[in-house]
């Protein structure tokens, strides 16, 4: 397994409960951690929390063209070319065909998948040119399985399964690795808002959850873990 230490390691959707343990064990690790997301007070809370000096966080939106450019602009000044990139970022918006509106729809499709097109989008040019890195996006089961109740969201999720696969052929002639994770329900605050019974009790823990990214970003450098899925016992979807 490859070592965390030294490594320069880039998570938006940091500000979320994966995020936040996540950016923990990487830390500890000793990784460079550089994080973001939309809410800058979340993001000074959790870089106090882990100690991360505040010229390793800023606020933005990954699903917006001119933030991502000024976020590359500043990690790349500041860190340099990220060795691992990881995408935590998005919304859930899960509502029945004759619930889910056009905004619903298209608001699902210009954070998850364009934000996550213009996440490695903004990244890629520097990896390329050092031929070498790693980038974890989490589609969840839903970008392999549908449900029902989640046009939008599977819709957006699929998207960026397809998406990754085709980069992943443009980048044959790199070292560069790519790895979607699959993840069940995890217990989180992304249920608050969607009116769904579900069993909390029974779910993947977010500690959980983050323990498996972290474990993803250690894969042996002679391979590649292209795909990944953890799933609660009760619920096997895949």
């Amino acid at each position: 397994m490859e070592k965390l230490n030294g490594k320069k390691i880039v998570v938006a959707g940091a500000t979320g409960g994966i995020g936040s343990s996540l950016v923990k064990l990487l830390v500890q690790s000793g990784a460079e951690v550089f994080i973001t997301g939309r809410n800058n007070e979340k993001l000074s809370n959790i870089a106090a929390s882990h100690g991360i000096p505040s010229s390793h966080f800023l606020a933005a939106d990954i699903s917006d063209g001119a933030q991502m450019e000024l976020l590359a602009d500043t990690v790349l000044s500041r860190i340099g070319t990220p060795d691992i990139l990881i995408n935590l970022a998005g919304i859930g918006i899960i509502k029945p065909m004759e619930q889910l509106s056009l905004d619903d729809f298209s608001r699902s499709i210009q954070t998850n998948l364009i934000g996550a097109f213009l996440f490695v989008k903004s990244f890629l040019p520097a990896m390329k040119e050092v031929k070498k890195g790693l980038i974890i996006n989490v589609p969840g089961v839903l970008g392999k399985v549908p449900m029902a109740g989640a046009a939008a969201y599977s819709a957006s999720k699929y998207g960026i399964v397809g998406m990754m696969q085709s980069i992943r052929e443009e980048l044959k002639r790199t070292e560069i690795r790519i790895t979607n994770l699959f993840l069940g329900g995890v217990d989180s605050p992304f249920w608050d808002e969607i009116d769904l019974r579900v069993q909390k009790d029974k779910m993947i823990r977010e500690e959980e959850a983050a323990r498996s990214i972290w474990f993803l970003c250690q894969q042996p450098a002679s391979g590649v873990v292209s795909e990944m899925v953890l799933q609660p016992f009760n619920h096997q979807a895949i």
